[in-house]
């Protein structure tokens, strides 16, 4: 290597060394200051600082500088913004519990403030933000939708109704998939009374789901191997049951693939019914 090219190389990494030291030093400085600015008692100072980072988007530090604003202007104009701006920082922290508590409570802090409206939807997406995947308990999900249709009964003109509103849809959707997913769980472990029950009250919840026609067909097919498992009691009962659900089936679905072996339980269960006549 020519001694050009490596003293460059010493002078490159020595700017490097020392763009990295002042870059430290200015952050510790800063963090001394802000240090300084929170065991301070200048709250004036501590209001610009804290709306600097809420504007930098700095959102930890604005929270910290804000709940302290809160906690001496508690039920000043000065403290409405403040606690305002501390429930919104923790939405944009992904805080979404301690986000969702400020923002709740906030219309109630301050009844008839302008931002009360923003605070009761961020308070809504919050909950939505802690909805699970659909295959985990759901009682976030309900929640979700209850804040939603608080939002929306609160503000029916807001121009965020149509985002509430698909945003409900899609919960519905989930929670449609969670029910539908465990109506066919009872099935597949042969517990054909109970799947049946859990199918007819999908559709009952659910009448126009997409998942209608597998819904129909399975229910048709459990209601024959739980009559034909039955005790004889219990068995014309059921055998006529299937013959009911094939028809309401195939008047749905006269097109379905599934129709056929829909048609091969209806013939089975007519055939069972006849020697349960005989007996």
């Amino acid at each position: 290597m020519n001694k050009t090219l490596l003293l460059h190389l010493i002078m490159t990494k020595k700017l490097f060394l020392h763009s990295g030291i002042v870059t430290l030093l200015l952050m510790l400085v800063a963090c001394g200051g802000y240090n300084k600015m929170l065991k301070g008692d200048d709250y004036d100072k501590k209001q610009s600082l804290a709306d600097k980072f809420y504007d930098e988007e700095e959102w930890p530090r604005a929270a910290t500088l804000y709940e302290q604003i809160y906690q001496r202007y508690s039920r000043s104009s000065v403290g409405e913004v403040a606690y305002f701006r501390l429930g919104k920082c923790s939405y944009m922290m992904d805080d979404y519990i301690m986000g969702g508590y400020y923002l709740k409570s906030f219309p109630a802090r301050f009844p008839g403030s302008q931002l009360s409206e923003e605070a009761t939807f961020l308070a809504a997406m919050c909950s939505v933000k802690n909805s699970p995947q659909y295959s985990l308990d759901q009682a976030d999900t309900y929640l979700a939708l209850s804040d939603l249709q608080l939002f929306i009964d609160e503000y029916p003109t807001s121009n965020l109704v149509d985002s509430c509103n698909n945003i409900m849809d899609r919960l519905r959707a989930k929670l449609e998939v969670k029910k539908y997913d465990n109506s066919k769980l009872y099935y597949k472990m042969e517990n054909y009374r109970a799947s049946v029950a859990a199918f007819d009250a999908f559709l009952e919840e659910y009448p126009n789901s997409i998942h209608r026609e597998e819904v129909l067909f399975l229910s048709v097919k459990s209601e024959y191997l739980l009559a034909a498992n039955s005790v004889e009691s219990k068995k014309k009962e059921r055998l006529d049951d299937t013959i009911k659900r094939y028809r309401i089936f195939a008047n749905a679905f006269p097109e379905s693939k599934s129709l056929s072996e829909a048609e091969g339980y209806r013939e089975k269960a007519e055939k069972a019914l006849l020697l349960v006549k005989q007996l």
